[in-house]
Parts: C-alpha cells; structure tokens; sequence
C-alpha cells in the first residue's frame, strides 16, 4: 500500500510539471474521454438533488478524523503525528488526479483563439466601442422581454449544443440542473455566481441570481460541462449561446458583454454608452450592483486570490482577468451570420 501511495504521489507531481502538447489533448481527452465521461457522470450526479460537493466535503472530514483516531489507537499519537504530512500530500495528490482526469485537462486543450478565424489586429477601442453600442441597442430592444419564460432552459440548452456543432465537436453535452450548496452562504460573501464540480460534473448557482442573470450563468456553467474549462471561452461560448436562446437569453448574453466592454472602455465611451441605455436596462444594471454591494470585501477578496492562485496552477496565464479575456474573442474572431464564428482553416 506505502508503494502504491508512493507511486499516487510521484504521480500526480509528474502530471502537474510535464507539458502534454494541447492537440494531443484536444484530440484524445476533450473530444475522446472526456466527451464519453461526462454525460455518464452527470447523469449519475444529476439523480442526487443535493450538491454532491457538499456530501464528498462532509465525507472526506469524516473519514479524515476517523482515520487519524483509527492510527492514534493503533501506533501511537507520536508515530500518528510523524506520519501526517505524508497522509496529508497523498490526500492532496489523489484529488489532483481525479481533478484532472474528471475535468481538469481541459485547460490544457488546444485554445478557441487558435480553432477560431481569429486575428488580434481586429481588436481595438473603435472595435470595442462599435460592439458596445450593439449592446446597447439589444438591451434596449430586448430589456421588455428580459424575464424567462417556463421552457428557457431547455431552449438555451439546445443553443449550446447548436454552438459545440458550430465549434466542430463531435459529441454534445449533457446539462446539468442548477443545485444549490451549503456552501451558498460563502458565494454570497465571495459574490460568486456559481460554479462547476469537477469532481462529479455538477454545477452549482447560487440562488441570489437576479432573473436576467441567470440565463449566462447557467450557460456558463454549462460550457464549463461542455470542457470549455478556460473562463474567458466558458463566456465566450455562453455569450454565443444566449444569441440563440430566448429573448431573455438574448438580453442576458448581451448584458454580460456590456459589462465586459464596458471595463475596458474609456471613461468618456463608457459614459457615453451609459447615457444610452433604457431606464429598464439602468435599472437592472442597479440591481446588479445592489446585489454584489451584499458581499463581503475581505472575502470577496480572498476568493478572488484564491481563485486566481488556482487558475495560474492551471497554466492560465491571466489568471483571475481571464473572465474579461472574453471581450479579446469577442473582437478578434470574424463572425458570419447571426454572429456565427468562422474557424480557422485547417491543414
């Protein structure tokens, strides 16, 4: 058993350090495992109405302390103590293994940038400001129907499959109904949305969501499921989704991208696609601020710390502003009609 950990252990440190080239991935993880894995493990995890990260966490405490106690009787507390730190980094090194097998290799992918007709020359602030007054008139446009309807859901997730086709994938994701978590109090002091266990392929949203959030949040999530692991294509291909859903989609898609142009914006654009905006779409946006205004500072930074010392090991080079990398996609991919990227030629 000691090789066995031993061999756990060597591992899990060879996965994290040795460079795997991202078309091997692509071809043999995200569109071959993976793709065949995750509709049989969410549809495992979608039978259990409660958050399967809530039972895995209150079942490793469990067997955690059981197993301490079970050595202190058997050896000694001295020994039990002496060998903790080994238990600790097999503990740690048979998650990381399990997170990448489950999921977690799919950051290592071949990016969208370099699938998409992707060109960075097409970025820049007139680009930024063009599309952000195309925002604008959907909102405005769409800002009376922004609430959903019974069947969104399900209209959304057929949008997201039409989305994976249009990417080239050859296998479609199975969704995942939205679970609430113990862990909802600490979302709503993070102001964190929601997130995808990668562990049992289930998502989580929290239930503060306002209305007309929750449709990119849950396609978010869901292009999370779909092995989109990097955050600025989870958007990019949740922001696509929304454009193919219901109204309300619609209008949720292009206010996420509102929001993300207009932080990049100059101060004088952005006021001035502020001036532009419906008091129906003003009046959300205040929501929105109320809402996040909730959390906690400290927290909220501390997560966001977290997350960001999480996404690096994960060889995401921006980190935590990987969430607005989206508006790079969003201007630098040439779309065809009904905002249909193009991909790039193959050889």
């Amino acid at each position: 058993m000691r090789g066995l950990r031993i061999a756990i252990v060597a591992a899990a440190i060879v996965a994290a350090v040795v460079p795997l080239p991202p078309a091997l991935i692509e071809r043999w993880y995200s569109r071959g495992a993976y793709a065949a894995l995750q509709p049989v493990v969410t549809t495992m995890s979608n039978v259990f109405p409660v958050a399967l990260l809530d039972v895995a966490i209150a079942a490793w405490l469990v067997i955690a302390i059981a197993g301490f106690v079970w050595r202190v009787r058997t050896t000694g507390f001295g020994r039990s103590i002496r060998a903790l730190p080994f238990s600790i980094v097999f503990a740690a090194a048979v998650v990381y293994v399990w997170f990448l097998l489950f999921w977690g290799l799919n950051y290592r992918r071949v990016p969208l940038e370099d699938k998409l007709a992707y060109d960075a020359a097409r970025i820049s602030p007139v680009q930024a400001l063009t599309v952000g007054r195309m925002a604008v008139d959907q909102l405005n446009a769409l800002a009376p129907q922004s609430r959903p309807a019974a069947n969104d859901d399900d209209v959304l997730a057929d949008a997201l499959r039409d989305v994976e086709r249009v990417l080239g994938a050859s296998a479609h994701v199975l969704v995942a109904p939205p679970k609430r978590s113990l862990l909802t109090w600490y979302f709503r002091k993070a102001a964190i949305d929601g997130m995808t266990n990668p562990f049992f392929l289930e998502i989580i949203v929290t239930p503060d969501l306002l209305p007309f959030e929750r449709p990119h949040t849950l396609a978010h999530e869901w292009a999370h499921l779909a092995g989109y692991a990097d955050e600025s294509e989870a958007n990019f291909v949740a922001w696509l989704a929304c454009l193919r859903g219901s109204a309300a989609a619609r209008y949720s898609g292009w206010l996420s991208a509102y929001l993300h142009l207009s932080a990049v914006l100059p101060r004088d654009d952005r006021k001035a696609l502020g001036s532009a905006l419906s008091p129906a779409v003003l009046a959300d946006l205040e929501a929105i601020r109320l809402r996040l205004s909730r959390a906690s500072p400290r927290v909220s930074t501390a997560a966001r710390g977290a997350y960001d010392t999480y996404l690096r090991a994960n060889r995401v080079e921006d980190g935590i502003a990987s969430y607005g990398a989206v508006v790079r996609l969003m201007l630098g991919t040439s779309f065809g009609d009904d905002w249909t990227p193009r991909l790039r030629p193959q050889p």
